[in-house]
C-alpha cells in the first residue's frame, strides 16, 4: 500500500521536521481541513478543444482535450462522478484535471452520460451511455489524433465504478442487455475514490452517495433480470485482466476507505493486478485537484500505465 505525505509537507524546513512540537509551543499543528468543492471550482477553468455528440440527449456528449500538434497522442478515457446523478455533477467537474493532462501531452476523452435522475438513465441507460461514449473514441480517433493502441481509463467516485465497469465489458453475461458489440479495449484503470462494489455501497449507509441510489442504478429484480448486480457491479466481472490502481484519501468523507480495500482484496484474489494507494491528509476533492498529493499520485500512475 503506497502512502504519500500530506500536501505541502515536502517544503518544511528540516528543523521543523526534526522538532515539530517544540516549534509549535508543544502541540502539533492542526491538520488542514479536506478540500471542498468550492475550493476547486473557484479556480480558473480551461475549456475543451471540441465536444462531440453520441446521442440526442444533451448529456450524451464527450469533451475532447487535445494537445497542440498532429499526434497521435496517448489518450486517457475520463469518467466523472456525482453519485450517478446528473443533478450532482457532469463532465465539467473534470475540467481541471483534463486540462492538466492536456498540458502534460495527453489527449483526454471526457465522457458524459445520463444519470439515474434523468429520463433514460439508470438501468440500462446509464451503462449503455457510458459504453457508447467510450466506443465512440475509435470513431473520432483519426480526426483528433488519438492513439487507440493503449487506452488508460481514469474515473472519479461513481465515475471510477463506470471506468472499471467499462474495462470489464468483455466479461458481461451474454444474456445481459449491456453485453455485445465490440467494446473499446481498456489497458489500465486509475480509480480515484471509487465505488466499484455496488453491493457493498448499498450496504454502507456511511457512504456519501447514500444507499437508495444504487437501486435506481441497477434496476429492480425481475424475471428477466433476476440478479441486478450480475452485470452492473464490478466484482461480479472479475477478473478484469487489466492493471487497476485505486487511489483513495484517508480522510475521504464520501467514500469510506474500506470500500477500496475490500475491492482490491477481491480483485487480487481473482488474479488481477490491483493496488490500493492511500494518500494521507486527503479527502474526496483532492483526488481531482491539480497540485494535490493525490493528483500527483494519479498522474504518476497514468504515466507508468503508458510506459
Amino acid at each position: 500500500m503506497a502512502r504519500r505525505p500530506p500536501p505541502g509537507r515536502e517544503g518544511y524546513d528540516p528543523i521543523d521536521r526534526a522538532f515539530p512540537f517544540v516549534l509549535t509551543g508543544g502541540s502539533p499543528p492542526p491538520a488542514p481541513a479536506p478540500m471542498t468543492w468550492d475550493d476547486l471550482t473557484r479556480r480558473p477553468r480551461s475549456r475543451p478543444d471540441a465536444t462531440i455528440a453520441y446521442g440526442d440527449d444533451r448529456m450524451q456528449r464527450v469533451d475532447v482535450w487535445r494537445p497542440a500538434g498532429a499526434g497521435p497522442f496517448k489518450t486517457v478515457l475520463m469518467v466523472h462522478g456525482g453519485c450517478w446523478q446528473t443533478a450532482v455533477a457532469d463532465r465539467s467537474l473534470m475540467d481541471w484535471i483534463a486540462a492538466d493532462l492536456r498540458d502534460a501531452g495527453y489527449a483526454v476523452w471526457n465522457i458524459d452520460y445520463r444519470g439515474v435522475d434523468r429520463d433514460g438513465g439508470g438501468y440500462p441507460g446509464t451503462f449503455l451511455d457510458a459504453a457508447r461514449a467510450a466506443d465512440a473514441l475509435r470513431d473520432h480517433a483519426g480526426r483528433f489524433g488519438l492513439n487507440t493502441r493503449r487506452i488508460v481509463a481514469v474515473g472519479h467516485s461513481a465515475g471510477a465504478h463506470l471506468a472499471l465497469w467499462l474495462a470489464g465489458r468483455s466479461k458481461l453475461p451474454a444474456a445481459s442487455p449491456l453485453a455485445g458489440g465490440d467494446p473499446l479495449r481498456i489497458d489500465a484503470v486509475v480509480a480515484l475514490g471509487g465505488l466499484p462494489d455496488l453491493e457493498a455501497v448499498a450496504a454502507s449507509p456511511d457512504n456519501g452517495c447514500g444507499t437508495d441510489v444504487v437501486a435506481r442504478l441497477v434496476g429492480p429484480q425481475t424475471a428477466a433480470h433476476p440478479d441486478p448486480y450480475a452485470d452492473t457491479s464490478v466484482p461480479r466481472l472479475l477478473p478484469l485482466g487489466v492493471p487497476q490502481h485505486l487511489v483513495n484519501g484517508d480522510e475521504d468523507r464520501i467514500v469510506p476507505l474500506r470500500l477500496g480495500t475490500s475491492y482490491v482484496d477481491q480483485a487480487t484474489a481473482a488474479g488481477d493486478a490491483a493496488t490500493l494507494h492511500v494518500v494521507e491528509a486527503t479527502g474526496h476533492v483532492e483526488l481531482v485537484a491539480p497540485g494535490s498529493a493525490a493528483w500527483a499520485t494519479a498522474t504518476a500512475l497514468i504515466a507508468a500505465a503508458f510506459a
